[in-house]
């Protein structure tokens, strides 16, 4: 009983809550990836990914720019690819093109603080999407998953489709982004409550799903009676599954993934991923503008600057209400 309270209560974290904690994961371009100067319609709002040829983050650009195209604005939309030296040319050129907002996925939640303040510091406000810094009173808003709840659902699924015995391994990704501790923080909530579910092994393998694959190689060469593999995102999870299936060893060992990506959710549906959770990433990239729209005409703060959004389990029951890419229409 005790173990179903502590479950319940990470996982009934509200749909908004104030946290303190941060996280991250593109065009390696330090322009913008096109010339709008804002002289038209509201101005132009600056949009920071971190790798569009990541499906999260693409959505993540796509939904941002297209919120801001119908409230009036122009956008440009650049990406860092985690590397903050590209994200503080990017701020750089967003203050010289007069932006009238930006809307940042930071690099890093330390590194990233000094570009945030650096924008603040010029009058643009900025609004902090999927990641967060670690320091408050800088960015209007951090809109962000709510990770530890996501983790939890994430993990539960994963305890029941595997059991309550079993060696298993994490994959873990990028240490800058505070996302990825708060992940596997929160798949060990879980998880610990099942002494017969050991954790043989751990690699980074920074949010990649090339480095998944290489990673799961190796772990598969330390432990190959391995039998369940926990990942912090999609993308290192797909690269599991890839190495998994050359070695002949995907039938009977259990895969999770964390992001909702439309590739995952083929994976779920074909049986070849358990379960995938959903992040609400374009429920909350519209967000924050519609947020920098209300700040922009009407000096309205945020009510809360940190602001989480609650995460949905996807398996094969629920996968075909995914009507477009992390869009559930359920």
């Amino acid at each position: 009983m005790m173990r179903k309270k502590a479950i319940a209560s990470i996982i009934a974290t509200g749909a908004l809550i104030i946290s303190l904690a941060g996280c991250a994961g593109g065009s390696t371009d330090a322009a913008p990836t096109d010339d709008a100067k804002g002289a038209d319609a509201g101005g132009l709002i600056t949009i920071i990914v971190n790798d569009p040829a990541n499906p999260y983050w693409k959505t993540e650009g796509d939904v941002a720019a297209a919120a801001a195209k119908e409230l009036g604005y122009e956008s440009s939309v650049g990406a860092h690819k985690g590397d903050t030296n590209t994200e503080n040319t990017l701020i750089d050129t967003a203050i010289a093109n007069k932006s009238v907002a930006i809307i940042l996925d930071p690099a890093n939640a330390d590194g990233s603080i000094a570009a945030v303040k650096k924008a603040d510091a010029a009058g643009i406000p900025v609004f902090l999407v999927n990641a967060e810094i670690n320091e408050a009173g800088i960015a209007k808003a951090q809109l962000v998953s709510n990770n530890a709840q996501g983790a939890a659902i994430g993990a539960q699924e994963w305890v029941t489709q595997i059991g309550e015995t079993a060696e298993y391994v994490e994959l873990f990704g990028a240490p800058s982004d505070n996302n990825a501790q708060t992940r596997s923080n929160g798949f060990q909530t879980v998880i610990s409550q099942y002494p017969g579910l050991v954790k043989v092994g751990e690699e980074v393998a920074d949010w990649d799903r090339t480095k998944g694959h290489d990673k799961m190689q190796s772990l598969l060469q330390s432990h190959p009676t391995l039998t369940g593999v926990m990942s912090g995102n999609d993308e290192m999870a797909l690269g599991a599954i890839a190495a998994l299936k050359e070695a002949g060893k995907l039938d009977g060992v259990v895969v999770g993934g964390f992001d909702g990506a439309p590739d995952a959710v083929s994976a779920v549906i074909a049986g070849e991923m358990a379960y995938t959770v959903l992040q609400p990433v374009a429920v909350f990239s519209k967000k924050a503008v519609e947020l920098a729209d209300d700040y922009i005409q009407n000096g309205t703060e945020p009510e809360a600057e940190k602001q989480s959004f609650d995460c949905i389990l996807i398996t094969k029951d629920n996968a075909d209400k995914m009507t477009e890419p992390f869009t559930y229409s359920g």
